[in-house]
């Protein structure tokens, strides 16, 4: 930190130009970011005592020690650094989304010659038609499983036309929800017409569909068909359900967002309805944490920034209870983030206005119903992150990184790392590894080559200036499953890539169950029944499984290659026979000639040829 730091004087050189300001702390911590048209203007505004600041500025401005800025072009750049600036670092006096949400899309492969239906978590520029996003991935797979029994799609990956012929027809045929085109059973016109079909269907129209099911079962009924009949009855049946939940609410066929708040001490909920093509076909909840006695204006307008900024999809109007100190600014963001004109709008009459209040009782509901609920989430997750934080003298703990290996005797070893962020799981920040430079139940090389692995990777994202890299963000804590050796390990690892994290081991005791955590040389024990140590024992629990998950998929696959497949004349059962006998590569890398002779799968030629592959 800059000691010699003085505000006045700093104030004094402030430029008058747009940008992003970043106030720290003593302890140099960034606790707060804002944008401004002049950051000369902007920043001195905190530190005059006559201006009416308000709750949160107040006591904000009592911890600031120092602040930084970076000059931008416009004040839209501005907004564009700011909202990274906020995710990268949270800053405490920042309002926080606490949801990280993702929806699901249906997408139909129309730039393929024989296009598919598909569930899709974003929106690719691939020329693929999309239709949502989604509030429930159930709903989703429904409508896709509703749409196969209907327009018989195909769902496979194969390469059509290039692979037709080439392998038999899939279950999906046999069941009668594909007319297998890859067999050629189905023309290329013929299909077009069912995608065609699929594409009104996503777009709205029901009715055809119903039209269409209801004649054919009718004529099969006239035709005494009767179990035929009673399949395309519930067919319309499942189309109407689907039909009945996009709910018209109004004739312009716009994509519209309504959004409401409502707020109650340092908690928040933001109201979500998701109308599609002019039709509600959802609707959800956001929780934030602010401050308290912060305007419901400033809650909606930080909303926006944080949770436009990462969504895929963008609607072309946001309807919102009240103005936003920001509106213009926001809608030329989001208009450029859309490719098209997005429209903020307040409206005060109507359907549209009486929309805007049913988002806003149901926050209101939420808020009151899920209060308590709130509470104990955020004991056991911001709460437990404090807990820990004061356990070991740190502060600032937001990502926790732990690691994990799992071997099957010395064999086919992996590596897990689980990503924890203010105390939940961040599972999208999952990452597996096989191990490649380590043969045997070596843990310790093991451990390092997965360490090295992903922080040589991360300086090589950052240096390519990969800032959604799924390396990039380092963590503020490395916890390790284990004591002394494990964090040592790590230690060395970081020192010689000129990285500083802190390291933490958990320690087991005999009956491995953690007892207590070891950082900076010392043991520190820990209260079993404080939410720090059920924290800790979560993130185990969860290295633990992630890494035994994927090992057994591989297993299970048989997609992990073994050294002893490399060797001439070992099958499966012999590798089999070998690993049983000898337990580690170790054991039968020692072993002789005459003692492999003696599996009893094994013969003189194969015992020669695993001594000498390990002795040549």
């Amino acid at each position: 930190m800059e000691n010699n730091f003085n505000i006045q004087e700093e104030l004094k050189k402030l430029p008058g130009q747009p940008g992003v300001y970043i106030m720290h702390d003593e302890e140099d911590h960034i606790i707060y970011v804002g944008k401004a048209v002049s950051l000369k203007n902007r920043v001195r505004q905190y530190f005059q005592s006559s201006r009416n600041k308000g709750v949160k500025i107040e006591q904000m401005v009592t911890h600031i020690r120092r602040f930084e800025y970076i000059v931008t072009d416009s004040e839209l750049e501005a907004l564009v650094l700011e909202c990274n600036l906020i995710k990268e670092h949270h800053p405490k006096y920042n309002t926080m989304l606490m949801d990280d949400k993702t929806y699901p899309f249906i997408k139909v492969t129309v730039n393929e010659e024989y296009p598919r239906v598909l569930l899709a978590r974003k929106m690719a520029k691939d020329k693929a038609k999309y239709f949502g996003p989604y509030t429930s991935a159930g709903a989703v797979r429904d409508t896709l499983d509703l749409l196969h029994r209907l327009f018989h799609i195909r769902s496979c990956n194969r390469n059509l036309p290039k692979d037709i012929g080439k392998d038999r027809p899939c279950l999906n045929y046999h069941i009668h929800q594909c007319d297998a085109p890859c067999q050629g059973y189905i023309t290329k016109e013929e299909y077009a017409k069912y995608v065609q079909k699929v594409l009104r269907f996503l777009n709205g129209d029901y009715e055809s569909v119903v039209k269409d099911l209801e004649e054919k079962m009718n004529i099969a009924s006239e035709e005494l068909e009767f179990e035929k009949a009673i399949e395309y009855r519930e067919l319309i049946g499942s189309v109407k359900k689907i039909a009945q939940k996009q709910k018209i609410t109004d004739s312009s066929g716009l994509d519209r967002d309504v959004l409401a708040a409502a707020a109650e001490g340092e908690d928040a909920v933001v109201q979500v309805f998701f109308i599609r093509g002019g039709k509600l076909i959802g609707r959800d909840h956001f929780y934030l944490r602010i401050t308290k006695g912060e305007p419901l204006k400033e809650v909606l307008n930080s909303f926006i920034k944080q949770y436009y900024a990462g969504t895929p999809f963008i609607p072309t109007e946001l309807m919102l209870e009240e103005e936003l100190p920001d509106a213009k600014l926001l809608e030329d963001w989001l208009s450029a983030k859309r490719g098209g004109k997005v429209t903020l709008r307040v409206p005060k009459k109507g359907t549209k206005e009486k929309l805007v209040e049913l988002a806003k009782q149901n926050a209101v509901m939420v808020l009151s119903k899920d209060k308590e609920r709130l509470k104990r989430e955020e004991k056991k997750t911001i709460g437990a992150v404090q807990e820990l934080e004061e356990l070991l003298g740190i502060s600032g703990l937001n990502r926790m990184e732990a690691y994990d290996i799992s071997n099957t005797n010395g064999f086919e070893s992996v590596g897990s790392m689980i990503v924890y962020e203010k105390g939940k799981p961040k599972r999208n920040d999952y990452r597996k590894f096989k191990i490649k430079g380590i043969q045997g139940a070596d843990d310790y090389g093991s451990m390092r080559e997965v360490l090295t692995r992903r922080f040589v990777h991360g300086l090589k994202e950052r240096e390519d200036d990969k800032i959604h890299g799924g390396f990039t963000v380092f963590p503020d804590i490395i916890l390790m499953d284990g004591g002394k050796g494990q964090v040592n390990i790590a230690i060395q690892v970081l020192e010689e890539l000129k990285l500083v994290i802190p390291v933490c081991g958990m320690v087991k005791d005999d009956n491995h169950r953690t007892r207590g955590l070891y950082y900076q040389n010392e043991e520190i024990p820990i209260d079993k029944s404080c939410e720090a140590f059920k924290l800790i024992t979560r993130i185990q629990d969860e290295a633990h499984r992630f890494a035994i998950e994927y090992h057994r998929r591989l297993r299970g696959k048989e997609q992990v290659h073994s050294i002893l497949d490399d060797i001439e004349g070992i099958g499966p059962a012999r590798r089999k026979a070998l690993m049983r006998q000898y337990m580690s590569l170790d054991k039968i890398k020692e072993a002789s000639i005459e003692e492999l002779m003696k599996i009893p799968s094994m013969n003189e030629k194969s015992a020669t040829s695993v001594y000498q592959f390990f002795h040549r």
